[in-house]
C-alpha cells in the first residue's frame, strides 16, 4: 500500500460530527492531491455506495468506500474522531475512518486496498497504534506497513477487533483459506472440537459436517465477502468446514461439484438471485437474506445441521426454484410475496397494454372514434384507404388487450410455481374473461392457479409417475380445479365487483372526480415507478382495457399519465432555475431530466429523490395530486395508456391537459426550491455542503463499489 496513502491524507483530529462530513474532509485531502476530480460527483458515488448499507464495522472502525469516475488513482484516506462518528455499525460509533477510493471499473485495485487494509485491521496491534500515534506521516506509514511498533493492544482492544477484523477483511474479499475438503477443521483455540448431530451416520461422526455456501449482495463486493467470511469463521470455531462461493460484481467461481457432492448442508445468504442454484438441489438448505450471514452465522450452521439431522432437503434437481425463490426472496413475509407475485404479473401484462392500447389510440386517431364499428379486414380492406389501415391497427389492438388477463393471471401464478403454473392461470384468466370478470377475476383466478399448483407439487408421487406430472397430470387437474372454482364458486362475485366497480367510474362526477385524480396523482409520484405507482397505472390501464372504454375510464387514464410526468420536469427545472441549490452531478442529472419526463419516465426523477427524500418525495407527491385534481377536473381524456408528448395529438382537451402538467410541475419546483433554500444555501460550500452530494448515480454514471 506504499502508494495510497501519504502523510497529507491523514488527519488526526477529524472534526466532523456526521459520516458525510468525515466522508468530504477526507475527500477535500484527496482533491487536493490531485487524486479526485470532481469533489461533489465522487462524494455522489460514496454516499449512493453507502445508502445501499452502511459501512461501519465492529470494534470503533468506518470504511466508506466507492468506484468513481472522479478517482484518477487508488487512494486511501485516513481519519481519527475524538467524539466517534455514526457509521451503522451495531457497537456504536466509529473513531477510526478509512476512504477508499477506487477508479471506475477498477474492481481488482478496489478489491487490493480493502484486502490490504482488513489484513491490517485484523491486527489489533494495528488500530491500537493508530489509536495512540501523533503524527501523520507516522500513521501513513504504519497504514502502508512500514512500521509496526511492538506495544501490545489492550485486552479489550483485542476483543473489540476480533469481530471487526473478520467483516472488515471480508469487505475486502479476502477469505480465510478454506480447508481441503478431505482435512478435518481444528476446532477453535481452547475449545473441543464439536459434537457429531445426533442421528448422524458414522461417516459423519468420522469427519467434521460440510457445508457449501453461497454468497451474494446487490453490488456484489463488500458484504457479498463479509457474509463469506463471517461464515467460514463462524465454520471455523464450531470444527466444522465451510466451503463459501462468493458470486460478486467481478465474477465467481464455481464451486468443485464434488465438494457439493460431499457437502451434508447448503447454506445461501444473498439478496440477488443464485445462480446454478440447481446444483444445490437436494440437501439440507438454509436460504437467507446477506445480512443474516454477516449477523448470525452460528445460528445459520446450526439451523443446516438441524435440519440435516431431521433428513430435511430441498426439491431434487429436476424441480427448479419458483421465480421468488430465485429472486432470494425466501424468509420474506407473506405480504412482500403477495406483492411480488402480483407485480410479477403486471409486469408480463404491461407490454400487452402498451401495444394494443397504442394501436387502438393510433387506430382511433387516424379514422374516428367511430372505426370500432369498422366490418373485420378479412372481409373489407381497400390499401389505399385511410380507414382500412385505421381499421387494422384498431383490430390488431383489440386482439392485444385480448391477452391482458389471461397473461395477467398466468404469470401471477408462474411467479407462485413458475412454469407448472403457466396453464391453470390463463385457463382461469381467460375464463374471468368469458364471465366479465375482468381484471380483478384475473388477479383471483392467478392466485388461485398458483395456489392449487403448489398444493399438489406437495402431494408425494410415486417414482415411476414423476415423469409425466409437469407435463399431464399437473396442467389437467390444475386447469380443472380452477375452472371449477372460477365458474361455479368465485366467478359470479368477482363479475358482481367489477360490474360495481365500472358502474362506480362511470359515474364519477364533480368533487369525486377530482378528489379521485389528486390520489391517483399521489400515488404515482410517491415511489417513482415503485410499486404504488405500478398499483395506480395498472388500476387506469384496466379501465380502458376494452374495446370500447368509458369516458371516465379515459379521465383516469389521461390524469394518471399527466402526473406521472411531473416529479422529473419539476426536478429539471428546479435545476435550472435554482442551480446553485443542486450539485454539479445533480445539474447534469437535471438535463436528462427534461427528456425523461417529456417520455413519461418517472424514473428520472430518483437520482433527486434519493438524495434528499424528505424534500423532493413530498413535493414531487402535491405537484403529482394538483396535476391528478386539475386533469380530471379539465375533463381531459387519453385513450393511450402511456403518456408524453408523444401521445398529446391523443388526448381530449389537450390544451387544458398540459396546463395540468405545467400546474404541477410549477407547484412540485417552487416546493424543491423554498425547501431545499431553508436546508442550505450552497451544496457546494465546504462547510454547508456534507449532505448535498447524496445522489443516486444516472443510468449514465458508472455504478458505485460495494
Amino acid at each position: 500500500m506504499s502508494e495510497l496513502i501519504t502523510a497529507d491524507l491523514v488527519d488526526l483530529d477529524l472534526s466532523a460530527d456526521t459520516k458525510e462530513a468525515a466522508a468530504r474532509a477526507l475527500a477535500e485531502r484527496m482533491v487536493a492531491q490531485g487524486r479526485v476530480t470532481d469533489l461533489e460527483g465522487f462524494l455522489a458515488d460514496v454516499a449512493a455506495r453507502e445508502a445501499q448499507m452502511p459501512t461501519g464495522l465492529d470494534g470503533g472502525i468506518g470504511i466508506p468506500h466507492c468506484r468513481s469516475e472522479h478517482v484518477t488513482e487508488p487512494t486511501l484516506a485516513f481519519g481519527r474522531s475524538a467524539r466517534g462518528i455514526d457509521f451503522g455499525a451495531p457497537d456504536g460509533p466509529a473513531d477510526l475512518i478509512f476512504l477508499i477510493a477506487a477508479p471506475a471499473g477498477a474492481d481488482d485495485a478496489h478489491l487490493t486496498i480493502l484486502s490490504s487494509l482488513a489484513r491490517q485491521l485484523m491486527n489489533a496491534e494495528f488500530t491500537s497504534a493508530l489509536r495512540a500515534v501523533d503524527d501523520a506521516g507516522a500513521a501513513a506509514a504504519l497504514i502502508r506497513g512500514e512500521e509496526l511498533p511492538a506495544a501490545a493492544a489492550t485486552p479489550e482492544d483485542s476483543a473489540a477487533q476480533s469481530d471487526a477484523a473478520a467483516s472488515a477483511d471480508a469487505a475486502a474479499g479476502t477469505t480465510a483459506p478454506v480447508p481441503d475438503s478431505t482435512a478435518p477443521v481444528p476446532a477453535a483455540r481452547g475449545e473441543e472440537a464439536a459434537a457429531p448431530v445426533p442421528g448422524a451416520t458414522d461417516a459423519l461422526a468420522e469427519r467434521p459436517f460440510r457445508i457449501v455456501a453461497v454468497t451474494s449482495c446487490p453490488t456484489g463486493i463488500a458484504h457479498t465477502y463479509m457474509a463469506a467470511e463471517s461464515l467460514e469463521n463462524a465454520g471455523r470455531e464450531a470444527g466444522i468446514e465451510v466451503v463459501v462461493e462468493t458470486q460478486g460484481s467481478a465474477g465467481f467461481t464455481r464451486l468443485d461439484p464434488a465438494a457439493i457432492e460431499a457437502a451434508d448442508g447448503v447454506i445461501f445468504a444473498h439478496d440477488v438471485p443464485v445462480r446454478d442454484k440447481d446444483r444445490f438441489a437436494g440437501k439440507p438448505t438454509v436460504d437467507v437474506g446477506v445480512k443474516a450471514g454477516i449477523n448470525r452465522p452460528a445460528e445459520l450452521i446450526a439451523e443446516v445441521r438441524d435440519k440435516a439431522a431431521r433428513g430435511e432437503v430441498t426439491a431434487a434437481a429436476g424441480a427448479p426454484a419458483t421465480p421468488v425463490e430465485r429472486a432470494g426472496d425466501s424468509g420474506e413475509g407473506y405480504g412482500t410475496k403477495l406483492r411480488k407475485w402480483l407485480m410479477s404479473g403486471v409486469s408480463y401484462m404491461v407490454p400487452f397494454v402498451a401495444a394494443g392500447g397504442l394501436l387502438i389510440a393510433l387506430g382511433f386517431a387516424i379514422g374516428g372514434y367511430k372505426i370500432n364499428k369498422a366490418p373485420s379486414v378479412m372481409e373489407h380492406f381497400v390499401w389505399t384507404q385511410t380507414d382500412s389501415w385505421a381499421a387494422l391497427l384498431f383490430q390488431i389492438g383489440v386482439v392485444s388487450f385480448g391477452f391482458l388477463v389471461p397473461v395477467l393471471a398466468g404469470y401471477i401464478a408462474y411467479g407462485m410455481a413458475d412454469r407448472p403454473g403457466l396453464v391453470p392461470g390463463f385457463v382461469g384468466g381467460s375464463i374471468a374473461l368469458t364471465i366479465n370478470a375482468g381484471f380483478l377475476g384475473g388477479l383471483v383466478a392467478g392466485l388461485l392457479a398458483g395456489g392449487v399448483v403448489l398444493a399438489i407439487q406437495k402431494i408425494h408421487i410415486p417414482a415411476a409417475l414423476r415423469g409425466i406430472m409437469p407435463v399431464v397430470v399437473i396442467p389437467l387437474i390444475s386447469s380443472a380445479v380452477v375452472g371449477f372454482l372460477m365458474f361455479v364458486v368465485v366467478g359470479k362475485p368477482i363479475a358482481s365487483a367489477q360490474k360495481g366497480l365500472t358502474d362506480w367510474l362511470n359515474g364519477l362526477t364533480g368533487t369525486n372526480a377530482v378528489l379521485l385524480g389528486a390520489l391517483l396523482g399521489l400515488m404515482m409520484c410517491f415511489d417513482l415507478g415503485g410499486p404504488v405507482n405500478k398499483v395506480a397505472y395498472t388500476f387506469a390501464t384496466a379501465g380502458i382495457a376494452v374495446s370500447e372504454p368509458s369516458d371516465s375510464a379515459m379521465k383516469i387514464m389521461a390524469a394518471v399519465m399527466a402526473a406521472g410526468m411531473v416529479p422529473p420536469l419539476a426536478m429539471a427545472l428546479a435545476t435550472t432555475v435554482r442551480g446553485r441549490l443542486f450539485t454539479h452531478t445533480e445539474r447534469e442529472n437535471g438535463k436528462a431530466a427534461w427528456v425523461l419526463g417529456a417520455s413519461f419516465i418517472s424514473e428520472g426523477a430518483i437520482p433527486f429523490a434519493a438524495a434528499d427524500p424528505l424534500r423532493v418525495i413530498p413535493s414531487s407527491m402535491v405537484g403529482g395530486a394538483l396535476t391528478g385534481a386539475l386533469s380530471m377536473a379539465f375533463g381531459a381524456t387519453l385513450r393511450a395508456p402511456h403518456g408524453g408528448i408523444f401521445v398529446v395529438p391523443l388526448i381530449g382537451n389537450p390544451f387544458l391537459y398540459l396546463v395540468a402538467i405545467a400546474a404541477g410541475v410549477c407547484a412540485t419546483t417552487a416546493l424543491v426550491v423554498v425547501l431545499k433554500g431553508l436546508h442550505k444555501q450552497n451544496p457546494e460550500g465546504a462547510a454547508k455542503g456534507t449532505g448535498a452530494a447524496m445522489t443516486a448515480p444516472s443510468e449514465n454514471q458508472q455504478p458505485v463499489a460495494a
